[in-house]
């Protein structure tokens, strides 16, 4: 099977792969990674501009998780740089990537399900802040409100991917990555998520989106690049691959 880099499609003005005239939040340009011997990512380059909303789609097992993972440092680049904020991150520790402004919601609700929700929120805001946090958290999402002293491992699923995704909001990140928020939620819920991530961007955050609901997320979002094995095939406007025809023809459906 030939590993020959696609041509890979932009649509509209600025490449999305260049920066903009503000800062990027997060630039990465090259970029090759996976697990142990086995390469998911190549040659991966993608911008997600400052204070908008990027949406990462494709079809299962095309390396979108991965490529997340590979931001936050918990997989390391055999090749290619990943920028945050400006700043060459490639090599930088997992942890310090999250002090310089990098928030990560992974799949599966990361609460401390043994922690009270109070607790969670007050383990996550800024020290001096932890009040402000709790505050915060319970105006994003009011049910938790009736629920700060119960611990998390008792919440509905719901309930827990929302205090996961407060946990992140209430540290004021500059850059979300959010993977599949919605998975395995009810429909309602589904809607709470994504009219709260449609908050942050004025709250100050960049975020890119991975999301079953592909509709959703692309119509949350500016820019979407859409990933085929591993590889960049589309990047774009978001609202371009609304049209069922060409997403097909560009994730291989």
């Amino acid at each position: 099977m030939s590993t020959a880099s696609p041509e890979v499609v932009s649509v509209g003005g600025q490449d999305p792969a260049e920066p903009s005239r503000l800062e990027p939040a997060l630039v990465v340009s090259g970029l090759t990674s996976g697990y142990d011997r086995t390469t998911v990512l190549r040659d991966v380059s993608l911008t997600v501009p400052a204070g908008e909303v990027t949406a990462l789609i494709g079809p299962n097992g095309a390396g979108k998780s991965t490529l997340l993972r590979a931001v936050c440092g918990f997989l390391p680049a055999s090749r290619g740089t990943v920028t945050l904020l400006g700043r060459d991150v490639t090599t930088l520790a997992t942890h310090r990537r999250f002090a310089a402004g990098l928030c990560h919601v992974p799949e599966g609700r990361g609460v401390f399900r043994s922690l009270s929700v109070r607790e969670n929120l007050r383990m996550q805001a800024p020290r001096g802040q932890e009040a402000a946090a709790v505050e915060r958290a319970v105006g994003a999402f009011p049910v938790l409100g009736r629920r700060l002293g119960q611990t998390a491992g008792t919440l509905s699923g719901g309930e827990q991917q929302m205090l996961a995704l407060v946990s992140a909001y209430v540290r004021d990140p500059r850059l979300v990555l959010v993977d599949e928020a919605s998975l395995g939620l009810a429909p309602k819920v589904v809607d709470e998520v994504f009219a709260f991530l449609a908050t942050l961007p004025a709250a100050g955050a960049a975020l890119l989106v991975v999301d079953q609901f592909v509709t959703k997320a692309l119509g949350l979002a500016t820019t979407a690049y859409l990933l085929r094995r591993g590889q960049v095939v589309y990047a774009g406007p978001a609202a371009a691959l609304g049209d069922a025809d060409l997403f097909q023809h560009y994730s291989g459906s």
